[in-house]
């Protein structure tokens, strides 16, 4: 089930047209080719919801179907936008709503550098797109009511990666105590910065 606060709230739904993720696509392959397409920049009409889904995993779906085109889904990935709890595909002519299930992208792997404080976290996402843990882009990991935790990396903006557990399992084995906030706790340390997971008096 959905998270409903993820969710478009309007209710309001696009039509359903084949060719709409085409032409959304084709918008931001035309947006993209001087950069990073500025979507916080642009303010078009709303334009329905779209029957588009990211799975916690990381997949993408239209109109219930995967998208098997990596191709098509990093195009994707570079207009979304998130206002509030909800999430919208932006280009400069329209904003559609769709729907995201925990977070908009994955950290599938990651690069380690650097020991201590001097240690950078380098994430790479389900759609190759590349950032080092830092001031600038924080790891927090929320716990659920049975202890299971969910850790994400800032990426860009509002816009956050689930950490796979994979790779949460090895950022684990490299963690280390420290200072914070006038307790030890456990976490690790990445652009200078250092991300606590849990409290060491809370350690196995």
């Amino acid at each position: 089930m959905h998270k409903p606060d993820q969710n478009s709230v309007t209710g309001q739904k696009a039509p359903h047209d084949p060719a709409r993720a085409e032409n959304l696509a084709a918008a931001a392959k035309a947006a993209s080719k001087k950069g990073p397409p500025p979507v916080h920049l642009w303010n078009p009409p709303f334009c329905g919801d779209l029957d588009m889904r990211i799975a916690r995993d990381g997949t993408w779906f239209y109109m219930g179907t995967p998208i098997g085109r990596k191709p098509l889904v990093k195009l994707f990935s570079s207009i979304i936008r998130r206002d509030g709890d909800a999430y919208f595909l932006v280009t400069p002519v329209e904003k559609v709503g769709i729907q995201v299930d925990d977070a908009p992208f994955v950290a599938v792997d990651f690069e380690a550098t650097g020991t201590g404080r001097q240690q950078v976290l380098r994430f790479v996402t389900q759609v190759d797109e590349e950032v080092a843990a830092g001031p600038d882009h924080p790891i927090r990991v929320v716990r659920a009511e049975d202890g299971e935790p969910s850790p994400y990396v800032h990426v860009r903006r509002n816009l956050e990666a689930l950490i796979d557990r994979k790779s949460f399992y090895r950022l684990v084995e490299i963690g280390t105590v420290a200072p914070h906030e006038g307790a030890d706790w456990f976490g690790l340390w990445s652009g200078g910065e250092f991300f606590p997971i849990i409290p060491a008096a809370e350690l196995p």
